[in-house]
This record gives structure tokens, C-alpha cells and sequence, in this order.
């Protein structure tokens, strides 16, 4: 089993106690040094989970491991000579050990040499906010009620709790980095299914024949019911509405890299294309399916909102369909 790790990450309002605090970015890299327990424990390959404790911030596999020998200082109590002890911002004194409940303004100090530690973990950062509350997650660690900043827990147990979440797709871009096993295994989810849908796409390849409109020929298999709007929004088929496209060219035009334009009836591939052939010699070149009047209407409205809104403006075209 893989072990996962509940590290605390609070930014700015992290109470460093006895030392002057660390340089943690959430999303790529966390520190701590050889005074934190378990600080050696931690192994490429863990699951590492970051929380405030509020909630969780995110959840990454830890692929790299930076070690450096450095200087540290390090305060204590005055008094009881502990260092724990809290740095207090509106109240004085300024400070107040939680062993001895002494309050001080400024903590003793000396110089120590420790081993620091900084995790690489950027690869496979998955957002966590909202997903797994500060409650949940301690219930998930091998010991519960826990005080430590760094405390192990197991990643199945982890990883059960964010597929019962809206995150539960994500969880998946964990799978097969470093050592991380794949889970397996079946879940049950609800989703939305098209009504209609398998009559829309048998009344297209009536009409259309075994063909992608924009590539040509191609086996009914690969063939896929492409609305010309968003089908989301209306929940009808339309007359007219629809092409048969292959699967590729089909995600290609829900995206917008691919669009028909209306007025000239020649297909328009996106900049981001550039590096693809088989797809950039799409661009300027007429649909292998003959579009009809009532197509022109549907195209005009994926036009409008692909090629007016967020992606680049279309490019100009020889007669060949190279780009200009």
C-alpha cells in the first residue's frame, strides 16, 4: 500500500513557533527540515495531500526530493526553554508558551544545523479546495487526533474519499506516476443521458452515408452524431442540426480548432493545429459532404462563438487550402 502524507500549508498565517517559517508554494513545492517529526520519512512515490486546516488544497505525488545541509535559527521560552509557543498578533505580550504558559515579547534564540527537505510535486497537482473538509481529513490519518504538521495516512483511504467527490474524475491523472499504484475496481455514477441521440445519429448516416464530413469515407464505428450547437443548452435535434464526424474531428469542432465557415463553406483549422499535418492541411479546403442551406445556419452560430470569442481570427486561405 502506498503511503500518503497530510502536510500543513497555511501561507502567511502558518504559526512557525520556533523557527522563522519556510518557503512553500502548494502547488509545486512544500519544505520543512530535520526539527519537524517524520521529516525523513517522506519518499518519492507518497501521495502528498496539503491542507489549511480548513479543508484541502490540493493533492500531488512526489516526484523529486531536494536534501541541503543549512543554518537555522531557532527560538524558545525564556522561560521553560521549550519552543513551542505561539506568535500572537493582536495581543500583548507578543508571544505565549503553550508548555508553561509563560508571555514574552521576544524569544530566546541560538543557530542549529539541520537538514533541510523541499518536495517536488508539480506534475500531477490536483486543485483541492472544496472537496475534502479539514474533519475528513484527519479522520483519514493513521493516528486521528494527530497535533504533528506532517502525519501519514494511507492513499486508499484517501483516495476513496476524493472519488466520493465532484473531483472523482481528476483523481485518475495520480494513476501510474512514479510508484503509485493504479486503482481499480468499479464505481457507480449518475449521469445525463441524450434522448433521442442513437435515432439522431441513424437518421445522419441515412443521409450522409458512411462518411465524416469534413475528412470523407470512414467505417460507421468511428462515426459519431456532431450537434452544430450546443446541445446542452436546447436539449432538441434540430433539422439540419447535425453532421456525422469522426471522433477526433468531432472533439476538434466541440473545441473550436476546427470550424466551417459560414460564409465561404471552406473549413477554417486554428494556429494551434500548426503542428499537426494531417489536421493543418484541413484548413481552406471544402468539406468532403456537400452542406446544405440549412447547415450554413447552425455553422454561422459555432462560428460566432468559437471564432469571434476565444480563439484566434481566422486565417486566410489559397484555393489549394494552404494558409496565407
Amino acid at each position: 500500500m502506498t503511503t500518503a502524507w497530510l502536510v500543513l500549508a497555511v501561507g502567511d498565517e502558518r504559526q512557525h513557533g520556533g523557527n522563522d517559517g519556510y518557503d512553500d508554494n502548494p502547488r509545486t513545492h512544500y519544505s520543512w527540515d530535520s526539527t519537524v517529526p517524520n521529516h525523513g520519512r517522506l519518499a518519492v512515490g507518497d501521495v502528498i495531500a496539503l491542507w489549511d486546516k480548513k479543508e484541502l488544497i490540493g493533492v500531488s505525488v512526489i516526484h523529486g526530493i531536494d536534501t541541503a545541509i543549512e543554518q537555522k535559527t531557532v527560538y524558545f521560552c525564556p522561560e521553560c526553554k521549550k519552543a513551542d509557543f505561539k506568535r500572537r498578533t493582536r495581543l500583548k505580550p507578543a508571544c505565549r508558551c503553550n508548555k508553561c504558559g509563560a508571555l514574552f515579547d521576544e524569544p530566546g534564540s541560538k543557530v542549529k544545523t539541520v537538514t533541510t527537505y523541499r518536495s517536488r510535486h508539480g506534475r500531477t497537482w490536483i486543485e483541492g479546495r472544496g472537496l475534502l473538509t479539514g474533519r475528513q481529513l484527519r479522520a483519514l490519518c493513521d493516528s486521528p487526533d494527530s497535533q504533528l504538521s506532517m502525519r501519514p495516512a494511507r492513499w486508499e483511504k484517501l483516495r476513496d474519499a476524493l472519488l466520493a467527490t465532484e473531483g472523482a474524475d481528476q483523481v485518475g491523472t495520480l494513476a501510474g506516476r512514479e510508484r503509485l499504484p493504479i486503482p481499480g475496481g468499479h464505481r457507480t455514477v449518475k449521469t445525463r443521458a441524450r434522448i433521442g441521440q442513437p435515432q439522431f445519429r441513424e437518421r445522419l448516416l441515412r443521409e450522409q452515408g458512411e462518411m465524416c464530413a469534413v475528412t470523407g469515407p470512414a467505417p460507421a464505428c468511428v462515426l459519431e452524431a456532431a450537434h452544430l450547437y450546443s446541445y446542452a443548452d436546447s436539449g432538441e435535434h434540430h433539422d439540419f442540426g447535425g453532421l456525422l464526424l469522426r471522433r477526433d474531428i468531432h472533439r476538434l469542432f466541440d473545441l473550436g480548432h476546427l470550424a466551417i465557415d459560414p460564409a465561404t463553406g471552406l473549413l477554417d483549422a486554428d494556429s494551434s493545429l500548426d503542428a499537426y499535418p494531417d489536421y493543418a492541411r484541413l484548413h481552406g479546403r471544402k468539406p468532403a459532404y456537400e452542406l446544405q442551406e440549412g447547415h450554413r445556419a447552425w455553422l454561422a452560430e459555432h462560428w460566432h462563438n468559437h471564432r469571434s470569442v476565444s480563439l484566434p481570427a481566422p486565417r486566410a486561405a489559397t484555393a489549394e487550402g494552404a494558409t496565407a
